[in-house]
């Protein structure tokens, strides 16, 4: 059985999962990061307006079928969270600790939106649609799409070298010294096959006219009615939110 592939669908693991279900799978990509973007931008509001934007950007990720997600990407960070939520605390205030959490997981969720229900490849054309070369735009999808294949082929070389013995889990400090030179077992393994894929990428698009002044995508991004309707609800509330008083 391939690791890769996720049972069912065929489609490489992803640290976002794609959400097929999603209402926004359908919007226009350009739509989508700046959706993303918007959100990001709330950060910037003080504490008890971004307590209700964050109340409220949840409550609309139940019917965008998100939220699920939204959480799992969250806990991702738990441990980092509750660290900076104690220190500021400590450090500074209550207040200011919950402003950094509720800021640390806004700009988490917001750009679970975009990675949630776009492919690589639709990336790579609202890039070059935006006006960024080819050759930037595909390198940033293909590291959207690499950090997850990375992801996964690091997991199988953990599994791997578990079950040769080669790593163990250590338990107290003394073992964790002891496990350092493990760690090589994990790290060589990893950059080779990260400099072989590399390789392989590079020599794959150079055949395929990687470098070819005349290229043109196979699809085209259109704007659609729904798209641009989208797009200027999400500015008007954004606008809203900041000069709301």
């Amino acid at each position: 059985m391939n690791p890769f592939r996720r049972r069912g669908t065929g489609e490489h693991r992803r640290l976002v999962r794609l959400i097929h279900e999603s209402p926004l799978r359908q919007v226009d990509p350009r739509v989508k990061l700046e959706i993303s973007l918007l959100v990001a931008l709330a950060v910037m509001l003080p504490l008890e307006r971004l307590a209700i934007f964050w109340l409220i950007f949840a409550a609309l990720m139940f019917p965008a079928r998100l939220a699920v997600e939204m959480w799992r990407q969250i806990q991702r960070i738990a441990w980092i969270l509750i660290v900076l939520f104690v220190l500021d605390w400590l450090t500074v205030s209550l207040e200011f600790a919950i402003l950094i959490t509720l800021r640390f997981t806004l700009v988490v969720s917001a750009f679970v939106i975009f990675f949630a229900t776009t492919r690589p490849e639709e990336f790579r054309l609202a890039l070059e649609r935006m006006g960024i070369p080819y050759p930037y735009a595909f390198s940033l999808s293909l590291a959207f799409l690499s950090v997850s294949v990375m992801s996964e082929e690091w997991q199988t070389i953990w599994e791997a070298q578990r079950s040769r013995g080669a790593w163990v889990e250590p338990k107290g400090i003394r073992k964790m010294r002891e496990r350092l030179n493990d760690l090589v077992a994990l790290g060589v393994p990893a950059i080779v096959l990260t400099v072989k894929r590399a390789w392989t990428f590079t020599e794959a698009a150079y055949t395929r006219g990687f470098d070819s002044p005349h290229r043109r995508p196979y699809r085209q991004l259109v704007m659609r009615p729904a798209d641009w309707a989208v797009s200027a609800a999400a500015l008007t509330v954004i606008v809203l939110i900041f000069f709301w008083r």
